[in-house]
């Protein structure tokens, strides 16, 4: 068996692993990072940016908001469920950490909202000088680069498959097995478990959240996220915490082709459920996580957006009402070739009808309840909506033919929390102790949002990540320097 010695071994170089990573070397630790994909970044690698609070690019756009506000805002928002000093923290770093990252070469195209009821604390990294996809990829390759250029070590297509611990009860080790198949034995001070959560492991989600993968959940599956750090973990004793999804709401068959498709459907038209009632104010369908929380609780999980040609009309003309960074198309005008081909090809997601009635039959609800919600619908679309007050401007009356659907699923990005930490990203004990030696960071770790979320504050999940990574890592290396010769 292969032997290697380190101070600190960081398990997984996704975003927080890799940040783990950076922020032990640069405070003077020997790291040895393993991962078991043939490339590093994970899930961050699709990505645009994490959050920051107080940066300059903030201040020269004007946007007025601090850690005091934002922590205010994140706790009322959580209920205070969650670990106020984490969140505290995180927050009073999150600043700093943006400004690390463009030490490193990072460039930021500015900070955005992801929605326009969101504040404006998305980081976006630049694509070529300007916003694009996968800026992530980006951020990801610059942090691997200061970590190597600080000493540190990267071993790819090889996973950790246990922890170890000596007599005493302190952390001595990891093994690992390598792309040949054979084992590796790393002594070590310190341990840090980055494996990013468990979105590609059904038997956990179902066990942990009580949603079924691709039934009731049409989460992103990143391959090799099964929850390996939150096993290693609690073999070794650590205290477990809720597990939830981050949830979105999504068509299924439909999100990863034409931007037109989703665009339409997820503007704030009318929603209905399998009876045919409306759920909620559709003006929080731009909220991701409302719309995907308010969806997982009506029958079958399903909900059916709902629009006439009229508003099809207007989208062309004007645009949709509302845009995002994920979904916002040049143009719609490509809407209905589309949609005819998906119809065509039995895309279970959209539907076309020359009547209200028709299209309740495709849905699968009664004719004469979708009518009279229409119905009903259409009157308050005179005057406002006396049901949940959404907004007028969002009020648009289904009436000319033909109507068209899209029928939402509740989807996530993927799983948060599963280890306990405290505010230095140590592991805890059933007990609440910290276990010698072993750090965890990101998504493995993070129950910040109690049962939501928090898309108010856009950027939270990546820069939760790389923040908690550096927590980690900075314990980390201090705790192996001031443990060596022990």
């Amino acid at each position: 068996m292969k032997k290697l010695e380190t101070d600190v071994v960081v398990i997984a170089a996704g975003l927080s692993g890799l940040a783990a990573a950076a922020a032990a070397a640069e405070n003077g630790a020997r790291v040895i990072a393993f991962e078991k994909n043939n490339t590093v970044g994970g899930a961050a690698n699709m990505g645009m940016g994490p959050l920051g609070i107080g940066t300059k690019h903030q201040k020269n756009m004007m946007v007025d908001i601090d850690v005091e506000r934002a922590f205010k805002m994140f706790m009322e928002y959580t209920h205070w469920r969650v670990d106020a000093n984490l969140v505290k923290r995180y927050f009073e770093n999150a600043g700093d950490t943006i400004s690390w990252l463009e030490d490193m070469g990072v460039e930021f195209a500015g900070a955005f909202k992801y929605f326009p009821k969101s504040e404006q604390t998305w980081h976006i990294v630049a694509v070529n000088g300007g916003i694009g996809r996968n800026g992530g990829a980006i951020m990801t390759k610059a942090i691997m680069d200061f970590a190597r250029e600080n000493g540190a070590e990267f071993y790819l297509e090889t996973p950790v498959q246990k922890v170890l611990k000596d007599g005493s009860g302190k952390i001595c080790g990891v093994i690992a097995r390598g792309p040949d198949g054979a084992d590796i034995e790393v002594s070590c001070k310190a341990a840090i478990i980055c494996t990013g959560g468990a979105g590609d492991n059904p038997d956990m989600i179902r066990e942990r959240t009580g949603y079924t993968f691709r039934e009731d959940i049409f989460s992103f599956a990143i391959p090799g996220l099964k929850g390996d750090g939150i096993r290693m973990a609690t073999e070794l004793g650590a205290a477990t915490t809720d597990m939830a999804m981050e949830m979105m709401y999504i068509l299924p068959n439909c999100d990863m082709g034409a931007a037109s498709i989703p665009a339409v459907f997820m503007q704030p038209n009318l929603l209905v459920n399998q009876f045919g009632q409306r759920f909620i104010d559709e003006e929080q369908m731009q909220n991701t996580t409302f719309t995907g929380n308010a969806i997982s609780i009506q029958k079958g999980r399903v909900a059916f957006s709902i629009l006439d040609s009229s508003i099809l009309r207007g989208y062309r003309k004007n645009g949709p009402d509302v845009v995002n960074f994920v979904h916002r198309p040049d143009t719609v005008a490509d809407f209905d070739d589309i949609a005819t081909e998906y119809i065509t090809n039995g895309n279970p997601d959209i539907y076309k009808a020359e009547t209200v009635e028709e299209l309740a039959g495709m849905l699968g609800i009664n004719p004469a309840a979708l009518s009279e919600t229409v119905n009903s619908y259409n009157e308050m679309c005179k005057s406002h909506d006396t049901q949940f007050y959404k907004h007028r401007r969002y009020m648009k009356p289904i009436v000319k033919a033909p109507f068209y659907a899209g029928r939402f699923r509740p989807g996530a990005y993927g799983t948060l929390g599963g280890i306990k930490i405290n505010t230095n990203a140590e592991v805890l004990d059933g007990d609440w102790n910290k276990i010698p030696g072993l750090y965890a960071a990101g998504t493995d770790t993070c129950t910040i949002y109690g049962d939501s979320y928090m898309f108010l504050l856009p950027g939270n999940t990546m820069g939760y990540c790389i923040n908690t990574g550096r927590f980690a890592g900075e314990s980390a290396a201090e705790y192996a320097l001031d443990n060596q010769g022990s």
